[in-house]
């Protein structure tokens, strides 16, 4: 694992030890930046279930102003502290060890606010739309950001719900990456029809497939 662009470029990345951990590989991570960047004019970027903190750091490479790393374990958490330092970019980045569910809780407390979050829970769970619905609840969300979903290409999650709206997906043999867009209008216009009786939401996707 490398840093593909931006400042850090070519930086080798350590993974973390054992079989407990996917990291995302080089050529998923370039075709998901193209997607939404390819590069940034500041931000702040949430990197949960971070692993090695490959995702986070790419976006801090590639311009993001800071980036908040959330794992449980700590052998995740010392590789991710460790990567930061070959990267140099340890001065932009926050790293916390705790599960997703407390982690948001806790970041809400601090009144944190995301442009991008990555979002790359084991293939084991499923509950990815629902934590991106509870980081909307804890108002996490600045309006407009990206969340970046990848998850086990056999899974499908929704095309829209709340005020998230799919507008890219991309599959790559086992992994699959959606992309969502936050807006709280999506919401409060779903809130609006769903009480005058009518149903409220997006059919057809614009984002598109691409396999191997």
């Amino acid at each position: 694992m490398r840093v593909v662009s931006g400042s850090a470029k070519g930086r080798p990345l350590k993974a973390v030890p054992g079989t407990g951990t996917r990291p995302t590989t080089d050529k998923v991570k370039e075709a998901l930046f193209s997607m939404i960047g390819p590069y940034f004019d500041g931000g702040v970027a949430l990197d949960l279930f971070a692993g090695s903190g490959g995702l986070g750091i790419e976006a801090l490479s590639r311009g993001m102003d800071k980036a908040v790393f959330i794992d449980m374990e700590s052998k995740s958490i010392d590789v991710i502290k460790e990567n930061l330092r070959k990267t140099g970019l340890e001065g932009k980045a926050e790293v916390f060890r705790n599960d997703a569910g407390r982690a948001l809780k806790a970041l809400a407390k601090r009144g944190a606010l995301f442009d991008a979050v990555f979002l790359d829970p084991p293939y084991r769970l499923k509950h990815g739309d629902e934590l991106m619905s509870r980081m909307a609840e804890l108002d996490l969300l600045r309006s407009g950001a990206i969340i970046v979903l990848e998850y086990e290409s056999g899974h499908e999650y929704p095309i829209s719900f709340g005020p998230f709206e799919q507008v890219r997906k991309a599959v790559y043999g086992e992994t699959a990456l959606s992309i969502y867009h936050f807006d709280d209008a999506l919401s409060d216009a779903e809130e609006h029809t769903e009480d005058e009786g009518v149903k409220f939401g997006i059919t057809e996707s614009d984002g598109e497939d691409h396999h191997d």
